[in-house]
């Protein structure tokens, strides 16, 4: 399987120096809750993440697939009708087009 994801040259790290150094990544990754990629001989082989951001990650993985699924199970509405209710609800006018 390819992904192709895009992360900040700081969140990029070999694996050698998280390991010379874990306490300070720990610290880091509790903080941002960014992940990090760490690299073996310069190639990404492992992403390291803090639990609590995982949880949070896997938590709206889950209500997409909700989403999804009653989609295809013809629940739910067309967007054209919750955009007028809100659009009545809050008298916001339609975009002259």
């Amino acid at each position: 399987m390819k992904f192709n994801a895009t992360f900040a040259l700081g969140d990029i790290r070999s694996l050698t120096d998280f390991q010379r150094n874990t306490k300070s990544h720990l610290k880091r990754l509790k903080n941002t809750g960014r992940p990090e990629v760490l690299t073996v001989n310069g190639k990404p082989e492992l992403i390291v993440q803090d639990a609590a951001a995982f949880e949070e990650m896997i938590d709206a993985i889950r209500g997409i697939q909700r989403g999804l699924d009653e989609a295809a199970a013809g629940k739910g509405e067309p967007a054209s009708k919750v955009l007028d209710r809100l659009r009545a609800k809050y008298e916001i006018p339609r975009s002259a087009r």
